[in-house]
């Protein structure tokens, strides 16, 4: 085979690894998205805390990139803080060397039968079997994810498979021989692996590539160890360039994973190197193995973590330095805390995740709003009025940000655990936005109730205190359903909305009788008549909350065939219905 075969054959090897890399990676993650959900939200400030969180994600997503990518959305969307990184970042160092142990099997050499069934070659083709069964047949979306990774591994696997091969019958010739010895110069060995790595974008598949190439017997310590410092280097072009068009904070994120790598260059490699010199050691003439290259890999990143870890904040400070943050985004701007950066969308289920995180803040700030709005109901403030109207306006910001990005979402390659997820607030965001609405309506009816000095009669008052608690109480039971996604809570919505509705109605009712006594005036029912409608609203969209909730479970949003249901003929219904039609009786 000539030159430019062993090239084509490298390439089509390299394609197949990168993509089974890829289908793998991904796979993981989707798989692991509730695991990278629990390990997100306990991050903390305690350094060794975070090593770990970042060592468990990487392992978990296989890619350090990926990981560096996650990282720069969180803290652009300012769900995350920057210092915190630092620590994580230095654990994804040591989880991204998990792949070149998995990959350093392949070179297991031995006629012993354990040892065999260690070699991924071995045993790939079982697990191509069994992932395509899963992808075809399997109904659970766990077992559709599980046979994605077996066929991307397999792919992968096959893809090394094909590197060696075709640089076997390079190991004789003299001018690859030659090529190498070129690379004894350890500056230019580092400038050579940090640019194959950038280019290619993976850490994992250039240090793959490097195991290939060890097969050959042509690659020797001296070359080995500091290609394998470049390629870390080199992995950072993927977080550099995801920083593009981000905030500084992002920004800072990406050149910190740079300088600790870089850092770590400046003192493992000269250690190295003196430490070869001193000892008189033959490294130009042993030759590494991809056992050996995984090792490597393994005690740069560890060694590195180890010396830098105690200068983590001289880190974080020189990078605040090196990139100034802009006057306006250093204001507590509310449309930045609505804010989701769209990096995340590469990593779908930890977007996913984010937006429920926000939607359960939309929830709380809507509940607040609400709340706020039937206080001013019994008595004007002008700060609560104030902090309605300026929530509402959030609420509005919660809605168009997120509206946008969950259409963008729901494009992605989703389980059918977070495709439910992604359709409920799909469902709800618009209901939580109308409540802010419905908010301010109360608010301009207490200021007009204030301004024009209006004062209901005392049955009246009595009436519309008993709707504030009935509305009180669902909006409160509404905001527990959506945050802890309770169905059963979810179930009780409904009969006290019916409740509200009779409540509603028996108020104009009354109001009518009071209008023909003349206890009251038509100015008051006006007045009455915006209290009542935008509180009957409010319990609608209360309804509807609760019943996608209900309906993302069951995975339909039928929404009106739901309600006929339960309102006619259903026991549990009419139980609950019963219970609250005691407790917030208007005559007792």
């Amino acid at each position: 085979m000539g030159v430019s075969g062993i090239v084509l054959k490298l390439c089509a090897g390299l394609v197949f690894f990168l993509f089974g890399m890829s289908t793998m990676s991904n796979g993981l993650e989707k798989l692991a998205g509730g695991k990278l959900e629990i390990i997100l939200k306990k991050m903390t400030d305690k350094p060794i805390i975070g090593v770990l969180m970042g060592l468990v994600i990487t392992a978990l997503i296989q890619s350090s990139s990926a990981t560096t990518v996650i990282l720069v959305g969180l803290v652009n969307s300012g769900l995350m803080s920057f210092q915190s990184t630092i620590s994580v970042l230095f654990g994804a160092n040591i989880g991204t060397t998990v792949t070149a142990w998995l990959l350093s099997l392949a070179g297991l050499e031995s006629s012993s039968l354990i040892v065999q069934l260690f070699k991924p070659q071995n045993f790939a083709p079982v697990l191509a079997v069994i992932g395509t069964a899963f992808t075809m047949a399997a109904k659970s979306d766990k077992k559709k994810t599980l046979g994605a990774i077996f066929i991307g591994f397999t792919v992968l696997i096959y893809g090394m498979d094909i590197m060696s091969g075709s640089v076997e019958s390079l190991a004789g010739e003299p001018w690859f021989g030659e090529l190498f010895v070129k690379f004894s110069n350890p500056v230019l060995a580092v400038l050579v692996g940090a640019l194959v790595t950038a280019v290619i974008q993976s850490s994992s598949a250039s240090v793959g590539i490097l195991q290939a190439l060890s097969l050959t017997g042509a690659i020797t310590y001296n070359i080995a160890v500091p290609i394998v410092i470049g390629q870390n280097i080199g992995t950072c072009a993927t977080g550099l360039i995801s920083s593009i068009g981000a905030g500084a904070k992002a920004k800072r994120v990406a050149l910190s994973q740079l300088l600790i790598n870089v850092f770590g260059m400046i003192i493992v490699l000269p250690v190295y190197l003196l430490g070869v010199k001193l000892l008189s050691l033959p490294t130009d003439a042993l030759k590494v193995n991809p056992v050996s290259i995984a090792i490597i890999h393994s005690v740069f990143n560890i060694a590195t973590v180890v010396v830098l870890m105690p200068f983590a904040k001289f880190i974080a400070r020189l990078c605040e330095k090196m990139v100034k943050e802009k006057a306006e985004e250093e204001g507590d701007v509310p449309s930045r805390a609505v804010y989701l950066d769209e990096r995340l969308l590469n990593s779908p289920t930890i977007a996913v995740m984010e937006c429920d995180n926000h939607t359960v803040k939309m929830a709380l700030l809507a509940k607040d709003t609400v709340l706020g709005a039937l206080k001013l109901v019994k008595g004007y403030d002008k700060d609560i009025a104030k902090k309605v109207c300026d929530n509402e306006k959030i609420l509005d910001l919660y809605e168009d940000n997120l509206g946008t990005y969950l259409v963008k979402m729901s494009e992605q390659s989703l389980s059918n655990a977070d495709a439910r997820t992604v359709a409920r607030m799909l469902h709800t965001i618009g209901d939580f936005e109308r409540l802010g609405d419905h908010a301010k309506g109360l608010q301009k009816v207490a200021l007009e109730i204030k301004d024009k000095g209006i004062s209901f009669s005392t049955n009246a008052q009595h009436e519309i205190a008993v709707l504030v608690d009935a509305i009180t109480e669902i909006v409160i039971t509404t905001t527990l359903v959506y945050e802890k996604n309770d169905y059963e809570l979810a179930s009780k919505v409904e009969p006290l909305e019916q409740v509200i509705d009779r409540i509603t109605a028996e108020i104009k009712s009354h109001h009518i009788e009071r209008l023909q006594r003349g206890d009251c005036t038509i100015q008051m029912g006006f007045v009455l008549s915006d209290l009542l409608t935008n509180c009957k609203r409010i319990s609608d969209h209360c309804s509807n909350i609760a019943v996608a909730t209900i309906e993302a479970r069951n995975d339909s949003f039928d929404t009106h065939h739901y309600l006929n249901t339960v309102k006619y003929g259903d026991e549990s219904f009419n139980k609950v219905f019963d219970e609250y039609n005691r407790k917030y009786d208007l005559h007792a």
